[in-house]
């Protein structure tokens, strides 16, 4: 029993360790996600260590073995704690009757292969959001949620067959809307102005990058967030980003872009909200996420019930005025939209629908947008480390290219 306590004891202290090292390697980041879990099985490893535990051995090393041990805990709870209940709230709550300048959004990753389209939109229609942010969404899902377009006049479609397709369906009125493919030529992300009841105007970021898995290290991941954490800083007015972040609320690159764009995340203080795996209680994480900035308050923040894919469906409602520590609360200078990648909504085409299947940019496009990155980073020392793992990369690519003419 002690060799296998103190095997597995190991192994969770090798991860936290591992954790803790820079580097976009998939393996690394992937330590990142299940935080919660590891803390878990630390605290019943070290009751059984206490439990088997000789101190009238002389070649025992539990004295090392447990302060390892307890050190690991204590870290893993430190980058845990600020997303339990026990925390301070980075967010205050909506006061009432602000309903004009509410804003409710529904986020959901449907599974591309999950066919339970009627839980789906009766989900919808009970939550009655403004603002529907759906994503692995392909032709067939692009054909099941036409039925919702009466109430959603306003949209912006980009269905795909790669788990990476993207709807935003809206009640409010969307100016702006602009389809975006930032790092990668196959993963779509929106940005749009919502026009709230109340005539103010929030700017809304959706995203869903791709997760750290074996041949997917996280380079394009963090340089898309970062990519959007600085159009959030230049924009400098209320501004929402939401989506399948495939990234945890406690990962470095969270922490780097909220200090990037300085967002606010409703988590802290409130409740993880585990949203993924649906289907394995033990292994949850938070990956969907809504961050908003301080020109906000919470209205509510509510995991909904599952819709037969691997995420929970996620409802967040914010209302603008006075909110969180920071942020501002005025409209900020307005971005050119003009951007290599970007496919925007023609003018007077507020209502109008529209799915879009416009050419994407190639690889090489993508290594110019990443260096054109690289090359701002005098303006990003807050972030600087998302940077080098970027650089890291775009080499990578040059010396593949060098082996490799046709590449």
């Amino acid at each position: 029993m002690k060799l296998g306590v103190f095997a597995i004891g190991l192994g969770l202290i090798a991860l936290t360790v591992l954790s803790q090292l820079r580097g976009a390697r998939w393996w690394i980041r992937f330590s990142d996600f299940p935080r919660f879990q590891i803390a878990v099985l630390i605290a019943l490893v070290g009751l059984a260590h206490a439990v088997s535990f000789d101190t009238s051995s002389p070649l025992d090393i539990g004295f090392g073995f447990g302060f390892a041990l307890a050190g690991s805990l204590a870290y893993q709870a430190l980058r845990i704690f600020p997303y339990t209940p026990l925390a301070a709230r980075q967010i205050r709550d909506a006061s009432p009757g602000n309903g004009a300048r509410a804003l409710r959004i529904l986020i959901a990753n449907v599974l591309m292969e999950n066919r339970r389209d009627g839980d789906f939109v009766l989900l919808v229609r009970e939550t009655d959001p403004d603002l529907i942010l759906a994503v692995e969404t392909d032709a067939w899902w692009d054909e099941r949620l036409r039925v919702l377009d009466v109430d959603y006049p306003h949209a912006l479609k980009r269905p795909q067959g790669n788990h990476y397709g993207m709807h935003l369906l809206s009640r409010l009125e969307l100016e702006a809307a602009t389809l975006r493919f930032l790092v990668e030529d196959d993963i779509p992300s929106i940005r749009t102005t919502v026009r709230l009841r109340s005539g103010e105007s929030v700017e809304f970021f959706g995203l869903h990058p791709r997760p750290p898995e074996p041949q997917q290290d996280t380079e394009e991941r963090d340089a898309e967030l970062l990519i959007v954490g600085r159009e959030v800083k230049e924009h400098g007015g209320p501004a929402i980003v939401a989506g399948d972040l495939n990234d945890v609320a406690w990962s470095k690159t969270t922490r780097l872009f909220q200090e990037a764009s300085g967002m606010l995340g409703p988590r802290q203080g409130r409740g993880m909200f585990s949203t993924f795996h649906a289907d394995y209680p033990m292994f949850r994480c938070p990956l969907d996420h809504v961050f908003h900035d301080g020109a906000f308050t919470l209205v509510r923040l509510q995991r909904l019930r599952s819709i037969g894919s691997d995420h929970f469906p996620v409802l967040a409602g914010a209302a603008a005025g006075a909110g969180g520590r920071s942020g501002g609360t005025g409209a900020g200078p307005r971005r050119s939209r003009g951007r290599a990648g970007a496919y925007r909504r023609g003018a007077g085409g507020g209502a109008a629908r529209q799915s879009l299947d416009a050419e994407r940019p190639g690889k090489a496009d993508n290594d110019a947008k990443l260096e054109a990155l690289l090359g701002q980073e005098t303006e990003l020392q807050a972030v600087a480390p998302v940077s080098s793992l970027v650089r890291e990369n775009l080499w990578t690519r040059r010396r593949q290219r060098r082996r490799c003419p046709c590449a």
